[in-house]
This record gives C-alpha cells, structure tokens and sequence, in this order.
C-alpha cells in the first residue's frame, strides 16, 4: 500500500475503526485477524475484511480493487517462498458501507443537488444587483431609509430561500424518491447547514455583482469562480488527490468543500451535529469574511461611500 495509489497506512485498534470512518477519516479499514501468520503457515482457512466508505464510488470501487490485488499478491508472494507459485490462500471479503452496492446514481444525484445550490445562488443574487442597476432601479433606494446592511441582507435571504426551497424538494422527491438514493441523517441538520452555505455563498454573488457593471461582465466574472470552486470542492475529485498546499489554500477561500464535506457526512453516513459543527463553523468564519467585503464594496459602488 503505497504512495501514490494510497495514503501512508495508519495502525488503528478495533474499536477506532468505526468512529473514524463515521468522521470521514479514513476510506479503507483493513482488518487482519488475530493468528493471521499462524493461520497461513498452518494452511488453515482465514481472511481478511476490507471496509470501504463508499461515499465517493468511484474511489471506493477501485481503491477496493487495488486493495484486494495488493494483499492477494503478497500472501501469495509471502506463502510461495517468492517463486511464484499461483494458490489463492486467503479469501478477501469487501464491505462497502454507506453504500454498499456501489451505486454511482446515489452519489452523483446528491453532488448534482450540491453543486446546483452554489450555481443557482450565486448567479440569482449577483444577476438580481446587476439588474437593477443596469435598469436604474437601484438608484430609488438612495431615498430610502434603510442602510446598505439591510439591502444585502434583503437580497441574500430572499434568493437564499427560493433555492432552499428548491434544494429540498429536489432532495426527497428526486434523489430520495424517484432515483432511491437512502437519506441516513437529519433532514433538519442538512437544512441548518445548507441554509447557511447559501447565505454565505449568497455574499459571493453580492461581491461578485460589485466587481461588474453590466450582465456579460458578472458572467464572465462568474464563470472562472464557480468552476474553480467546484472542481476543487470534493465533489468532483477527492480532496486527498490534491496537493496538500492546495487543500489547506481552497479550505480557507472557499466554503464549497466544508458544505460538501458536511453534505456528505449527514446524507450518507448520517452523522450528527457533533461530527460536523467544525465545517459549519468553518461556513460561518469565511461567509462573515465574504459578507464584510461585500459590504465594503456595496457601499462603494451605490451609495458612493
């Protein structure tokens, strides 16, 4: 098991295994039995367990491959002196759990709900400010009584909602219901999170929306951000792929792979608000970053402040 096909391999006690794999901590868990050489010398029946978080198929189904060649082999190596000989000594046994028919509509059906949530919000809040100031609109709020504050929040919550809405419906009716894609953890947890993740990626289409004059501008504009962030989300690729500079550096910019970390945590493998408050309160510190600087310019380009 090595480099680059695997991550370096970590020992871990039995009682460790699942509560890790809960966390997202680890993708494959290989459980060698007590006697395992014992048992291989003495040509007595035994095996192995390899448990797969089937989260992210794809990686699952080949890291699982991978897996049960690389033991196999090197039984055999290990039992044949190194000449070669063929025999299949052990019997490897694959658990996938999550997901354990390794079905890629369940996985993709909910990354497709993720990554829809950050498109549609984005482009509905920023296209919502650039309208109304291409149309002058904009101007009649100078009159008003109200602060800059109230108009950017005024916007983030009513797009933020319509999308909610949205995002729910899809997520049992079409996911859950019509693709069957099971749905292990709290509706309600995934609801909390999802309704911050959009106001904060709400702030992002409000920034976006400051930086551009006209619709062309902001989806040029758009385009890049939104691409960036979804390839480098965790949705697409693992994040493990990446280099290690770059996990750290779109962590910190971006709140796209924190939402799709919980995301997955609570729809696949149904953990509670104690397994993934770190990614929420990760959401909220870059969303109060997004949303300040978006003040700042907002004030700027309308008020002329």
């Amino acid at each position: 098991m090595r480099a680059p096909t695997f991550q370096p391999p970590v020992h871990i006690t039995a009682s460790d295994m699942d509560p890790m794999m809960d966390q997202g901590k680890l993708l494959f868990v290989v459980e060698i039995p007590p006697n395992f050489e014992a048992d291989i010398r003495a040509q007595r029946k035994t095996g192995i367990q390899i448990n797969v978080d089937a989260t992210a198929v794809a990686q699952a189904g080949n890291g699982a491959g991978y897996l049960s060649t690389a033991i196999a082999d090197e039984i055999q190596r290990f039992t044949s002196g190194g000449n070669g000989s063929t025999g299949a000594p052990i019997n490897l046994v694959v658990r996938a759990a999550f997901n354990p028919n390794l079905k890629t509509s369940w996985f993709s059906a909910m990354t497709q709900v993720i990554n829809q949530i950050t498109l549609l919000t984005v482009i509905l809040t920023g296209a919502a400010l650039i309208r109304e100031r291409e149309q002058g609109t904009v101007e009649h709020l100078l009159v008003m009584p109200v602060v800059p504050t109230e108009i950017m929040l005024a916007k983030m919550i009513a797009n933020g909602l319509v999308i909610l809405v949205a995002a729910m419906l899809s997520l049992e009716f079409v996911v859950h219901w019509w693709i069957g894609s099971p749905i292990n953890g709290s509706i309600l947890l995934f609801l909390l999170g999802t309704a911050i993740y959009a106001l904060v990626v709400a702030a992002l289409g409000i920034l976006l929306g400051t930086l551009a004059t006209t619709m062309g501008q902001f989806g040029l504009l758009a385009i890049p951000v939104l691409i960036v962030t979804q390839l480098l989300s965790g949705s697409s690729t693992p994040m493990e792929s990446m280099p290690i500079w770059l996990q750290y550096l779109i962590k910190t910019i971006s709140p796209t792979p924190h939402f799709v970390s919980f995301a997955q945590a609570v729809l696949f493998r149904g953990a509670d608000i104690t397994l993934v408050w770190q990614e929420l309160a990760a959401m909220l510190a870059i969303g109060v970053v997004y949303f300040t600087v978006a003040s700042v310019r907002f004030r700027k380009v309308i008020f002329g402040g």
